[in-house]
């Protein structure tokens, strides 16, 4: 399972179907390149993203997420980031942990930290950084494992559209989006495909069902004014029943860039007791 941090209303999946979805414990590397710059606002694109998620319904889910990328501008312009983040969520979506830590041309920013815990019909979240701060947050809204866990129930009922208010920590923690995934049709894991890779090589994911999904992030404290608001950016990708995703192109409005699967590797779970 991959979610980008910045980088849900309601659910179309049953909260008991959403449980059901059984994550794979696995790590993935993804090797990243240009696709299209729009107006030319870059001109080369290059940089890898290392996603590591473990856990299980009775410990809670684990995710480490790096990725680093370089960019060009065309006038001798680069800029190198490096993104890390990690994060805890427990089964049922009512606590979630995060840290995040990013740089820019070797010029750190403040790290994120925090929890966020649901209480009653709202959910309070606690910043110790970049500053101690609590708010809450509706009800409604939802972590990043709950998100993907949607998704996946979603389209196992048949389901073509979900939207979702997510919190992901990132931002300066008290970012909220409001997400408009779009799935297509199921893909059985025997089907030939003319790009394989690591993932659907796999023995353990050759059997198994994924989906075309895309992901648009909206502004949630963005109003609608006249015409559709824009999403910040998207994330497309094969999304497996086990929360794996392949294929995956991320589009920042300006730029898209694609991340190849180069690398997977199943690790080892424990089972619940």
């Amino acid at each position: 399972m991959l979610v980008i941090p910045a980088m849900t209303v309601g659910s179309s999946g049953s909260a008991d179907a959403a449980a059901n979805s059984a994550f794979l414990s696995h790590q993935a590397l993804y090797e990243l390149s240009l696709v299209k710059s729009r107006a030319n606002s870059i001109s080369s694109a290059r940089g890898r993203i290392l996603y590591s998620f473990t856990g299980s319904s009775c410990e809670g889910y684990t995710s480490e997420f790096r990725q680093v990328s370089e960019m060009d501008n065309g006038e001798n312009k680069v800029t190198l980031s490096d993104l890390r983040s990690t994060s805890w969520e427990d089964a049922a979506g009512k606590t979630y942990r995060f840290k995040i830590d990013s740089r820019m041309n070797d010029v750190e920013s403040s790290p994120i930290d925090g929890i966020a815990e649901r209480v009653g019909d709202h959910i309070t979240v606690k910043l110790k950084q970049p500053q101690a701060k609590t708010f809450n947050l509706d009800g409604s809204v939802v972590f990043p494992t709950e998100q993907i866990q949607r998704i996946i129930a979603a389209a196992k009922e048949g389901k073509t559209i979900l939207e979702q208010t997510v919190y992901d920590g990132s931002d300066n923690g008290e970012k909220v989006f409001n997400t408009l995934a779009v799935i297509g049709q199921p893909i059985k894991g025997d089907k030939t495909i003319a790009s394989p890779d690591p993932s659907t090589e796999n023995d353990v994911m050759k059997s198994t069902t994924r989906w075309p999904v895309t992901v648009s992030y909206y502004d949630h404290e963005t109003k609608r004014e006249e015409g559709e608001q824009g999403p910040l950016y998207a994330m497309s990708f094969e999304l497996f029943e086990n929360g794996v995703s392949r294929a995956l192109v991320l589009d920042y409005n300006d730029f898209v860039i694609s991340g190849a699967l180069g690398k997977f590797n199943v690790k080892d779970a424990k089972p619940c007791k």
